[in-house]
């Protein structure tokens, strides 16, 4: 692997040593056993989705609560942790968390060609464990937006690999847990990877279909949980919303407006996402943010829409730090993340209810600056062999990596 001196890449790359190792271990341990000492049933999101499981078993139907927002399948799947006593779920669920983040950060590193073992590994899953609060906010809550975070980073290096199927699968196997990463399908759209995008659309149908069959309310999900998320007409949700659907009415305007404005900046996310894929340019940044651009877009004008959601991209991004020309390198890139530093106090925004006025901070910067890299970036994706690691000139095939790592450019801007 060539090294350059002059830029941050090539010091990026390089082994890290035993020192480092041991502080992200210390921060990962610590952040696990504060979330376990101060929640029980692992989480508050977890115990919701873990109740459901528990009301079906009794017989009721799991969408009594209104805050349950997945599909039936994702009862099925919280059958074991209902079965399990909550002393042991305490501790169980927030070490899973941890783990899982920790993969979905490993996935990220290898679609980008990063030695697991560089110091880009170590320092970027520490500085997300530690300095970005919503890594902390989802292991607390137990969320399952967890699967989302694994199942994204993989799939697209199955896809770089030309497994696209299997990355089908994956996002199929999540979004059938939980729908978040439902926007993904068109990724495979653009890609013109019909069996892909098929594998991703039936195996969450086929599964929840099952599973509602199993219920006593099969049709809960779609007269219950989809008018609430079209509404989003709870009190205590909307207070945690970062959005600008739900974030601008707020701050005074008017719902309807605030709803156009969303969808239209969703819209345009999607257009540049699409941009950013037809642009064709070899190595892993075209996958990252035309995937990360996708959520984004979503994040934009979903209800709900939680600071948490945020890690389901910002690993993607952070991880090719060390291409040039990747949305990493943007100073607004770094800016969007400044509200979300543990223990920074804001003027006015103390209150932890008001907490989504940043979130929207970051969700909306972040968002406007993936989608002006995908629409007008110079990305450098070279490798040190590009012919085998990325998509083929015309972007209808995707060949297996070769493996080979990031290599930085002299001079260039970080």
């Amino acid at each position: 692997m060539r090294t350059g001196k002059s830029d941050i890449s090539g010091w990026l790359v390089r082994p890290v040593g035993r020192a480092p190792w041991a502080v992200l271990l210390a921060v990962l341990a610590a952040c696990a056993g504060h979330a376990a000492r101060v929640t029980s049933d692992g989480g508050m999101d977890n115990a919701i989705v873990v109740r459901a499981a528990r009301t079906w078993l009794a017989g009721g139907s799991p969408y009594d609560d209104p805050h349950f927002l997945y599909l039936p399948s994702a009862v099925l799947a919280a059958v074991p942790q209902a079965m399990l006593p909550a002393a042991v779920l305490r501790w169980l669920v927030p070490c899973a968390v941890t783990a899982l983040l920790a993969v979905g950060w490993a996935c990220a590193l290898r679609l980008h060609r990063v030695p697991l073992g560089s110091r880009l590994a170590v320092l970027g899953l520490t500085g997300l464990a530690a300095g970005f609060a919503p890594f902390g906010h989802l292991v607390r809550l137990g969320n399952w937006t967890v699967t989302a975070a694994v199942a994204l980073p993989l799939a697209l290096l199955l896809a770089s690999r030309g497994r696209w199927t299997a990355a089908g699968a994956v996002v199929g196997a999540a979004v059938a847990l939980k729908p978040l990463l439902a926007p993904v399908v068109l990724l495979f759209l653009f890609a013109g990877r019909w069996r892909a995008l098929a594998t991703a659309v039936a195996l969450p149908a086929l599964a929840s279909g099952a599973a509602a069959l199993l219920m006593p309310d099969p049709a809960g999900f779609f007269t219950r949980t989809l008018p609430f998320l079209l509404h989003g007409d709870d009190g205590f949700v909307r207070l945690y919303e970062a959005s600008p659907a739900a974030v601008l009415p707020r701050l005074g305007v008017p719902e309807a407006p605030a709803q156009a404005l969303a969808v239209a900046a969703a819209g345009a996310g999607v257009l540049c996402a699409y941009v950013r894929w037809r642009r064709a340019d070899p190595g892993p940044l075209r996958l990252a943010e035309t995937g990360a651009g996708l959520m984004l877009a979503a994040f934009l004008v979903s209800r709900p829409s939680y600071d948490h959601y945020l890690l389901v991209v910002l690993p993607l991004l952070l991880a090719g730090l060390p291409y040039a020309g990747s949305a990493a390198r943007v100073a607004w890139f770094w800016i969007s993340l400044v509200p979300q530093v543990p223990g920074l106090t804001w003027p006015w925004l103390e209150s932890e209810k008001r907490r989504a006025f940043r979130d929207a901070f970051t969700l909306c910067v972040l968002a406007v600056t993936v989608a002006r890299q995908s629409a007008g970036g110079a990305a450098d994706g070279r490798t040190v062999n590009d012919g085998d690691d990325g998509d083929d000139a015309d972007g209808d095939r995707s060949r297996a990596g070769s493996g080979a790592e990031p290599v930085p450019v002299r001079g260039a801007p970080f």
